[in-house]
């Protein structure tokens, strides 16, 4: 209230002569009495403000009540002291958590590369983004992270079309085998297990009448895992073993069959040389003669599959193998003198039976200057000893080569079964002789085309026989 105010309130006199009354006296001093209050309060307010300045004689005021700015800025400075040591703690938690996930990220990847079944991982648009050193082995490719798997597969392969079957349909297939054909042209059996990998969307589509309920969560194809182990090895010992169970029953079956018939064969035989040695010479003793030439040929053919169905006693000896294979190639110079034969390489002595040895070895030299000459004008037959370390164990390798035509793909895989044979005059024994053999020593064998011409054969034999003797790593066409 100013002075302004004051005079505003005072009535206006009005023309005239005034007229004193006790009324109007009364009004005035009540006037002047509001206006001395409210000069009061504007010099007490002027004063209160002066007394706040630096070097006023009042005295301080009180700071909970008259100093609000002093005591909002030590709140202030309160609540930030506060916000960083949680800034702190907060920096010191997210510290820690991102060395455990560090962590955890070095022991899921030590886990991946060190476990010995193979890993693929393929996101949605179908590139590799994750492997491990097993799967490399297994597919015999060594990079393959940030590739296409039908670049490296192929499209057309069976493992292409069962990654293709999950990331589009989300299929699930559990123990699957296929084969996959290296870049070597090696076939191998893998066993397969894929199982598609879902993330959670969320779909608007699905969303309630009332807005307020979220949409409900959808799942998404987002990748494909991919667990191979190799079954090559695997399927081998299997048919080893099928094998010999099958050699097994062959022998307890027929054993006594091949006797009668032998017995047969010798009363046929002893017939016909009587009616030859009475016969005068003429239709009748050429007949005889042709008698005596079929019994013969049986007679071997029985003897032969006698030799293959009985079980071979093996008698472990220490087998020189160099001296082994010269006997071999001395013997086929003297059956077969066109065809040369010469040995290299290195041979070491073995556990086995030196006989058994000779025959198998013999079968697939023989095989071979046959082969070759029938073929060739200059029939060659090479043995080739190497000595290989493979699954923890050293191995004697030995390759017979010729230099003939090879063998047909379509008998490849026939060729090591009993009675089959390409030859007029064959039993289609030899080779199934060497089979028995080979297994008998733990060993085995393996055939297959040479890139420049003729065939070889590979024959494995352990340097050292064990209890349970495990199968060699195949790198061919095993049969």
């Amino acid at each position: 209230m100013n002075t302004s105010l004051i005079l505003a309130l005072i009535p206006k006199r009005p023309a005239g002569p005034l007229p004193f009354s006790l009324g109007y006296a009364a009004a005035l001093l009540v006037v002047l009495l509001l206006g001395v209050v409210a000069l009061f309060y504007v010099m007490r307010k002027m004063l209160h403000d002066d007394s706040r300045l630096p070097g006023g004689d009042w005295a301080s005021p009180n700071p909970d009540t008259d100093n609000a700015s002093a005591f909002m800025a030590a709140s202030m400075q309160g609540v930030i002291e506060k916000l960083r040591a949680q800034e702190k703690e907060l920096a010191r938690l997210h510290l820690l958590a991102q060395e455990r996930a560090q962590e955890s990220e070095r022991l899921t990847e030590e886990v991946t590369r060190n476990m010995p079944t193979g890993l693929l991982l393929v996101n949605a648009t179908g590139a590799i983004s994750s492997t491990n050193p097993a799967a490399e082995e297994a597919l015999g490719i060594r990079t393959l992270r940030y590739r296409s798997y039908q670049e490296i597969l192929g499209g057309d392969s069976d493992l292409s079309k069962m990654l293709t079957a999950c990331l589009r349909d989300a299929k699930t297939f559990q123990r699957g085998e296929v084969e996959h054909m290296t870049t070597d042209g090696e076939v191998r059996r893998l066993g397969v297990t894929i199982s598609p990998i879902y993330r959670t969307v969320r779909n608007a589509t699905r969303a309630n009448a009332d807005s307020s309920v979220p949409p409900a969560p959808d799942m998404k194809v987002s990748g494909a895992l991919c667990l191979m182990s190799d079954l090559t090895e695997l399927n081998e010992l299997q048919k080893q073993m099928r094998w010999k169970e099958n050699l097994a029953a062959l022998g307890e079956m027929s054993a006594g069959i091949a006797h009668e018939f032998k017995n047969s064969l010798a009363t046929i035989s002893g017939y016909a040389q009587m009616i030859r040695s009475e016969a005068k010479p003429g239709e009748t003793r050429e007949s005889a003669e042709r008698i005596l030439d079929q019994t013969r040929a049986l007679t071997h053919v029985v003897t032969e599959f006698l030799r293959f169905a009985k079980p071979l006693e093996i008698c472990y000896e220490t087998v020189p193998m160099q001296m082994l294979v010269q006997k071999v190639a001395e013997e086929l110079h003297e059956t077969i003198p066109e065809c040369a034969l010469q040995f290299e390489g290195t041979f070491q002595d073995l556990p086995g039976d030196e006989a058994l040895l000779r025959q198998a070895l013999l079968n697939l030299a023989r095989n071979g200057a046959q082969a070759a000459k029938d073929s060739t004008n200059s029939p060659r037959v090479t043995i080739l000893g190497t000595i290989e370390d493979l699954g923890g164990r050293k191995w004697q390798r030995i390759c017979v080569a010729d230099n003939g035509p090879g063998i047909p793909p379509n008998d490849l895989p026939k060729i090591f079964l009993p009675f089959y044979t390409t030859k007029s005059e064959g039993t289609g024994l030899g080779l199934a002789v060497v089979q028995k053999v080979a297994l008998q020593h733990a060993g085995s064998i393996e055939a297959r085309n040479r890139p420049d011409g003729g065939a070889e054969f590979l024959l494995w034999l352990p340097l050292r026989q064990e209890p349970t003797p495990s199968p060699i790593a195949s790198r061919a066409a095993r049969i």
